[in-house]
């Protein structure tokens, strides 16, 4: 895809792609019914004015800035290729504000910095299976990142009664306009301090395997066999 390539390496079309993505999100949003379940969870901590690391696949990342609170400050983490610079600009229009990096990388400059926001009581966004997956497998970065910050990780879904998945490794979800939506928030994930090897696995896991139920059981509400984890 030459031509497709060398037009997102423009700076103003780049711009403009990122302005209709925003636009489409929210008409997408505005124009369906959308419902959450397990909004108890974050609530709780936006009434405390406490952070937290929010956790999604990146397959579902489209519909991501309307389960947020607007008045609560948060940064996400997105990777420095072209697709994930793409998205920053996105987001970006929601008020969002990003760190550039990959989650796998613990001594990153990335990783300071969403230390460093998370000690000033702003949360952040990650996708523990980004930038290239696989699909639906959580890395070890956000265990890093939830260990060292002392904050819980709590996992979050959606789906839509009408949407597209792509062919793309994350099995990308495309919500269309005039559609029901379901958010679904998880039980947050706490990492000890001092957790050895054995517990930085086991909460891995925990993570992993919350994210992949609050995701699953988005879309069998919505009456889709739910998508799964790369072998």
């Amino acid at each position: 895809m030459p031509l497709v390539k060398a037009l997102t390496q423009s700076k103003r079309v780049r711009a403009g792609l990122c302005w209709l993505g925003a636009q489409y999100i929210r008409f997408v949003h505005a124009s369906g019914r959308w419902r959450v379940e397990g909004g108890d969870i974050p609530a709780d901590y936006w009434r405390r004015q406490q952070p937290f690391i929010l956790a999604f696949w990146h397959g579902r990342i489209m519909m991501m800035p309307f389960c947020w609170r607007r008045d609560r400050p948060i940064e996400m983490l997105i990777s420095q290729h072209r697709d994930g610079q793409l998205i920053a600009q996105t987001v970006k229009h929601f008020g969002i504000e990003t760190v550039a990096g990959s989650s796998s990388k613990g001594g990153s400059a990335a990783l300071r910095t969403m230390l460093r926001t998370l000690r000033a009581g702003r949360s952040v966004g990650i996708t523990p299976d980004g930038p290239r997956g696989p699909r639906m497998r959580a890395a070890d970065g956000v265990v890093q990142v939830a260990r060292l910050s002392g904050v819980p990780v709590v996992p979050c879904g959606f789906s839509a009664r009408r949407r597209r998945l792509l062919g793309s490794w994350d099995r990308f979800a495309v919500a269309m306009p005039f559609s029901t939506g379901l958010f679904v928030w998880g039980v947050p994930v706490h990492v000890a301090a001092d957790a050895d090897a054995e517990a930085l696995e086991a909460a891995r896991l925990a993570i992993e395997r919350g994210l992949i139920a609050v995701t699953q059981a988005a879309d069998r509400a919505m009456g889709h066999p739910p998508v799964e984890p790369a072998e």
